[in-house]
């Protein structure tokens, strides 16, 4: 049987630290939308903001964060903000962007902080992990990790911590769904105990009236969405659904009442053709 899970269930990292298994994204959500979508995430009791330099919206999640934490009396520590490094520009440039980040959203430390993307070769990924990793033993950054990186990129950066006596990766966020089930990169991130997160568990909606879908959703008597994010979550995934709908933001926290089995877990992952919903720099240089 899957392990219990509810909205406040969270996964271990490597460090220790905990975070929270259910997040909510903010990807292609302007600053208006983003304030107000954070916001409703939060009041709904999500503990797990994602966002990005790439978002521009850092500073209105920031904001959202700090005024709910005011008005509920709630302390900052609880809730876990993610964002993410845009260009692969050098230890100095990195760093700059590792400042503008925690400026603009005004949280005083950032609770995960990921290389956005490989893209810009070996050696500038090299340097932007190395910046990455001081800023960590710093404290301004509490956990750090990359997103959607290849086998090869994987291997790269697992060497390049082992030479430079670094730390690894404690996540990999990566778009990850039953119709993208990635199961090497699944692997080799887990065998070096790197938590996986999964940016598209929703597959953008394009797979809602997929025939598997729509018989699980009637079986079960949940949405579409509930069911992709139920089997996110049972794979061990931390998931980050994205809305700018007060009322989907909310239902698609109702996926603690139910339980896929194993069978259907089985056939959701037979369901893999590779669907990209968005980029894919996983085979770049």
């Amino acid at each position: 049987m899957p392990e219990l899970l509810n909205l406040q269930s969270t996964a271990r990292l490597r460090n220790g630290a905990q975070i929270p298994i259910l997040g909510f994204g903010t990807y292609e959500l302007d600053p208006e939308d983003a304030y107000n979508a954070v916001t409703w995430a939060l009041e709904t009791g999500y503990r797990h903001i994602d966002s990005a330099e790439w978002y521009e919206n850092e500073r209105e999640c920031g904001k959202a964060i700090l005024d709910f934490c005011r008005s509920h009396d709630v302390p900052r520590s609880s809730v876990f903000y993610t964002t993410k490094l845009k260009y692969n520009n050098g230890y100095e440039g990195v760093t700059r962007s590792i400042q503008k980040s925690l400026d603009e959203s005004g949280l005083g430390y950032i609770d995960l902080y990921l290389i956005h993307g490989p893209i810009g070769g070996k050696n500038a990924r090299f340097e932007s992990w190395r910046a990455i990793c001081e800023a960590h033993k710093s404290g301004k950054l509490k956990n750090i990790g990359i997103s959607t990186f290849g086998i090869k990129h994987l291997q790269q950066i697992v060497d390049f911590c082992s030479q430079e006596e670094l730390p690894l990766p404690f996540v990999h966020q990566i778009d990850l769904h039953p119709f993208q089930v990635r199961s090497a990169i699944v692997e080799f991130s887990r065998q070096h105990g790197i938590v996986l997160e999964a940016w598209a568990p929703l597959v953008r909606g394009l797979r809602f009236k997929h025939p598997s879908i729509v018989n699980l959703s009637t079986k079960h008597g949940k949405e579409p969405a509930q069911i992709l994010l139920r089997y996110s979550l049972q794979k061990g995934y931390v998931a980050i659904p994205k809305s700018s709908s007060k009322a989907r933001i909310a239902s698609n926290t109702r996926i603690f009442d139910f339980e896929l089995s194993d069978k259907e877990m089985q056939d959701l992952d037979n369901l893999d053709e590779a669907l990209v919903t968005d980029w894919d720099p996983t085979d770049c240089d």
